[in-house]
């Protein structure tokens, strides 16, 4: 397993986030990759490796010029705003939901803030833009490993990515790295690709830009959104648009979904990703399934993982796992890389 490490990672810190109604400590934090790092060195899993960077037109694949330039600025505006700002993280207060517009961008900061995202939990911080630019290079330079020759390759990140869309934030993500690992492969010369998403929560943001394409299938596995976040996406009967008709599948569980129910929708994936006939796969590799972890009512246990990963090798297809979610940072480390483990010995 080779693992691309974003060493920046630790430049996106959070102070706090709105949850539920509440000021908390931000449950995304940088020891999450500390836990998973210190977890592959002990294992000693393969090869850790810093990415090459990658050229802005790359993320333009996914997301749009206007949003990119507004994350590559908004610190520097939000400081000149008040210098005073510099100790405090940026986070929305407006939002143009329903009969309001969104094609005209402002000039308020603010207002251009809560343009460009979907909730107040995600704070915007210093070295937002470094972190998450340089996940998105790893991104890149695992999709690209899985074209030269590599088996498996993993991208080890944070802030996370799948609910990041082409032009918003939200979720703790800012940049869509499972996206631009899967469309890098295409422009690489895969035919199809796959992406399952085992986070907790539905990966609002990957199924919102794939979801009129048919190069793309998008599987997710997560809790039922009338009742855990995104809260607006996520329903089983989402089953793509256009050219992408059928290439959408969604499989929500109920709080408290029993560890059978969870592999029995894994398996329904895999049956499809087989189906599908892809050339690759990505997998946006959330942990946050685990029974202890503070954000989650699933009941996966630490030896699951081990299981999910050799299910997933079964497959037999080039992988690119891709850090997602996982708060429960004592068996972070160590859950994660059960699947990457799993993976790696099932064959």
């Amino acid at each position: 397993m080779l693992t691309f490490y974003n060493e920046l990672h630790a430049q996106h810190r959070g102070r706090h986030e709105f949850f539920r109604g509440q000021q908390v400590p931000c449950f995304e934090k940088p020891e999450r990759v500390d836990s998973v790092l210190a977890e592959l060195g002990r294992r000693g899993l393969g090869r850790i490796v810093t990415p090459h960077g990658v050229p802005l037109m790359s993320l333009e694949r996914i997301h749009t010029p206007r949003y990119l330039h507004f994350l590559r600025n908004a610190w520097s505006e939000w400081v000149a705003l008040d210098p005073a700002n510099a100790q405090r993280d940026a986070f929305p207060s407006v939002w143009p939901v329903r009969t309001l517009r969104a094609d005209i961008e402002p000039d308020n900061f603010s207002a251009r803030m809560g343009l460009y995202s979907m909730d107040s939990g995600t704070p915007l911080t210093a070295g937002t833009w470094t972190a998450a630019k340089t996940g998105a290079d790893c991104a890149v330079n695992a999709a690209h490993a899985l074209r030269l020759g590599e088996r498996g390759a993993f991208v080890l990140s944070r802030p996370p990515g799948h609910h990041a869309g082409k032009d918003f934030f939200g979720g703790y993500c800012f940049l869509n790295n499972a996206a631009l690992a899967a469309q890098h492969m295409l422009d690489d010369g895969a035919r199809k690709v796959a992406i399952l998403d085992i986070d907790y929560h539905h990966g609002n943001g990957t199924q919102s830009i794939f979801y009129n394409r048919d190069d793309v299938l998008f599987i997710s596995i997560h809790a039922d959104p009338r009742n855990e976040y995104p809260f607006y996406l996520g329903h089983a009967d989402e089953r793509g648009e256009g050219a992408g008709a059928g290439y959408n599948l969604n499989l929500p569980l109920a709080a408290g979904a029993s560890t059978p129910a969870w592999f029995a929708a894994l398996e329904t994936a895999c049956i499809r990703i087989g189906g599908f006939a892809p050339d690759a796969l990505v997998v946006s590799l959330g942990v946050d399934t685990f029974a202890g972890d503070p954000l989650s009512r699933f009941a996966l246990q630490t030896s699951d993982y081990l299981k999910i990963g050799e299910r997933l090798a079964w497959l037999n297809l080039p992988t690119a796992f891709i850090f997602e979610g996982g708060y429960a940072v004592k068996e972070l480390g160590v859950n994660v890389v059960n699947v990457l483990e799993g993976f790696e010995t099932a064959l």
